[in-house]
């Protein structure tokens, strides 16, 4: 019978590729068209290298050779009930967010040629529910990976993109549409409802 260890790291496996089986055809999508605005370079380029560090390369190794041992603490099946829950919760917001951007999807600080704001599907009520999806992604791999440094990595990986960025991201897309993103945040919360 398999361990809750080994099936909280087969199911961490299971969610990232699932993840990038969501993200695929709309990368390539959005590669195809032109960028009006593009501040990937410099600081967004470092908050994407420890977000992936935190949320694939520390987790990665800890699947592959239960590194750092030290770290480690015994599984709970609660903890494994709530992680899969989680990560199917973060897999259907991930959904529900690219299905609503379509083409106007980035990784980074981009605006794509003719950029509309999007008002519609999941960006009714959030403004950025993507972000929503990756702290459900975060707290999926904490509650998976019974692993100190792997489990929190993602929490912290991407809790440093997510607040070194929604700052300037946020300034960007205010510079962009002036009155029309003034009125969205106006109604809208930012990543989760009721809270924030």
């Amino acid at each position: 019978m398999i361990s809750l260890v080994s099936a909280g790291k087969v199911l961490w496996v299971l969610h990232v590729v699932a993840w990038y089986a969501l993200r695929r055809p709309f990368d390539r999508r959005a590669r195809k068209v032109n960028l009006k605005v593009d501040r990937r370079k410099g600081a967004d380029t470092a908050r994407l290298a420890v977000s992936l560090a935190g949320l694939g390369i520390i987790p990665a190794i800890y699947v592959m050779t239960d590194q750092p041992r030290f770290a480690s603490y015994p599984a709970s099946s609660t903890l494994f009930l709530l992680g899969i829950a989680s990560g199917i919760l973060s897999l259907i917001m991930f959904r529900l967010t690219h299905k609503a951007l379509g083409k106007m999807w980035s990784v980074s600080l981009q605006l794509k040629q003719d950029h509309k704001l999007i008002t519609t599907g999941i960006y009714k009520y959030l403004r950025h529910p993507m972000y929503t999806a990756f702290w459900l992604m975060a707290l999926t791999q904490a509650l998976l990976l019974p692993n100190y440094v792997a489990g929190l990595a993602g929490i912290v990986g991407f809790g440093y993109l997510f607040f070194s960025r929604i700052g300037p991201e946020e300034a960007m897309l205010q510079e962009a549409f002036g009155e029309e993103y003034s009125r969205y945040r106006a109604r809208t919360w930012r990543v989760l409802p009721y809270v924030y």
